[in-house]
């Protein structure tokens, strides 16, 4: 059967203005009745590059049907397919040549959903996809590939790649499609193999652009990756497109172990390149409970945690969550670290707007009772100095937080218990610069700021600092509801 010449596609020529869906339908019929009207079909593929965006919607839903048709009726061509313009051998018979011919139409029509992926209206974008993913599930039950073994699973891995690799492309932002694309990823083998597909296209276009920042490539797949549901029981694995009754036993999808390797792999080379600050921000905020968790070795991110901790700022602030469950659950050893969370307190602590965040995780770090003295001294007091300038809602926050560290640690009693020093500012021995808290003197001095606190103009505050005036109790306060902080807080 001889083929009409096409570009990349189709050979693309005026498509009458008139065309209707009784049109296509009427050839669809037509090419479904008898091989002999096979050549109609080059009509139908053609309407998929009209500029006209009801004819191309029209002709989507006519494709669906006619190659879901071909593949259920096995009328596609199964294993390697030579070039369509490749002489075939006469050993051949015509039922051979025309599977051939029409798989290569099946591509064809392939080609031009892909490339709708990101043309006319989201609606129609999500309609190109959706009908991608229903040739996905029908080459899982139908395949086009020749299976190894006779019970082997064939999935249309090569079909999910070219989806996927438009879903993450370079230059277009695919966040809407990859939100449409989520519901495909319940599916364990779907998830395993987009997970693997994920990793060799970050792997490739990285190697091509040389180190880059790509702001919508990366984004594009932060949005994908971070949107994958991780299975965490072995026995939940059973939900696969691959149809096959019979799956071997190291099939890999079908193991957790498997799904946690790919998942950190790709989750690594994600995190190895540069990435724009936002995203960065993004990805700290979810680390510590979406990434972290379903990882074989989390203490692989170590390094990246730890950098990202010394960065200073909201960057520290953000990097506190993951370090914590690396600290406290996989025995991280970080020398620096609570010198580090002391510099982290500075006025602008107050006006970010997860400090909420900040200090809930501060208030899990000071609450072991075995800190030093003089460590837990030293964050009452800076916290004291800092309340002087900050705003009231942050006020009602931090006076029971340092009252709470003061219950914790009774040798700390001495900062309320001295003498005030607020009648003489510079007898007080604290040393607000000193960056190491074991040198600042905190516990030479007192916390004559809360004391101060109780002359403030809002009514609320002076109930708050008027708490030292009596014997604190040791009852901590709860102050659980005042950090309570939402998971998207980062812009």
């Amino acid at each position: 059967m001889a083929a009409r010449k096409e570009r990349h596609v189709l050979r693309r020529r005026n498509v009458p203005g008139g065309a209707t869906r009784k049109d296509l339908d009427e050839k669809l019929a037509a090419v479904l009745a008898s091989r002999g009207n096979a050549n109609i079909v080059f009509d139908i593929l053609e309407y998929l590059e009209s500029d006209k965006e009801d004819d191309v919607q029209a002709a989507v839903r006519n494709c669906s049907k006619l190659f879901q048709t071909y593949l259920e009726k096995r009328e596609l061509h199964v294993g390697v397919l030579s070039a369509e313009d490749e002489s075939l051998p006469d050993t051949l018979s015509a039922e051979q040549k025309y599977k051939m011919w029409m798989r290569h139409r099946y591509n064809s029509c392939v080609a031009c959903l892909l490339d709708l992926m990101h043309r006319f209206s989201f609606q129609l974008q999500e309609l190109a996809l959706c009908t991608l993913m229903k040739f996905i599930q029908l080459e899982a039950k139908f395949p086009l590939e020749n299976a190894e073994w006779k019970e082997s699973c064939v999935f249309p891995r090569e079909l999910l790649k070219s989806v996927i690799n438009r879903l993450l492309h370079e230059d277009t932002d695919s966040t809407s499609l990859i939100f449409r694309f989520q519901e495909y990823l319940e599916y364990d083998d779907v998830r395993y193999y987009t997970m693997t597909l994920i990793n060799e296209s970050i792997i490739r276009v990285h190697q091509k652009t040389k180190e880059m920042v790509l702001p919508i490539f990366q984004n594009n797949v932060f949005c994908l990756i971070s949107s994958i549901n991780m299975p965490v029981e072995e026995n939940t694995l059973s939900n696969f497109l691959v149809a096959q009754k019979a799956k071997p036993d190291d099939w890999k999808p079908a193991k957790l172990k498997e799904h946690k390797r790919v998942f950190e792999r790709v989750w690594m080379n994600f995190l190895k390149h540069r990435l724009p600050v936002g995203l960065y921000k993004k990805v700290l905020l979810i680390l510590h409970e979406s990434i972290l968790p379903h990882m074989v070795k989390p203490t692989l991110l170590i390094d990246f945690l730890t950098a990202a901790y010394d960065v200073g700022g909201p960057i520290s602030l953000l990097a506190l969550n993951g370090l914590f469950v690396l600290i406290h659950q996989h025995n991280l050893e970080y020398p620096d670290f609570y010198k580090k969370l002391y510099s982290l307190l500075d006025p602008s602590v107050f006006h970010v707007k997860y400090h909420a965040r900040f200090f809930h995780l501060a208030n899990l770090f000071l609450s072991s009772t075995h800190l030093p003295v003089y460590l837990v001294a030293a964050f009452a007091k800076r916290l004291s100095r800092l309340s002087l300038t900050a705003p009231p809602q942050v006020l009602l926050m931090i006076i029971p937080f340092i009252c709470n560290l003061i219950r914790r640690h009774p040798a700390c009693r001495i900062l309320i218990h001295r003498p005030s020093a607020a009648g003489d500012l510079t007898a007080d021995p604290y040393v607000m610069e000193e960056q190491e808290p074991a040198k600042c003197q905190a516990l030479e001095s007192s916390l004559w700021e809360l004391e101060t606190l109780q002359k403030h103009y809002h009514p609320d505050v002076v109930r708050a600092a008027n708490v030292i005036i009596r014997a604190l109790s040791t009852q901590e306060t709860d102050i659980s509801e005042l950090l309570e902080v939402s998971s998207y807080e980062v812009e």
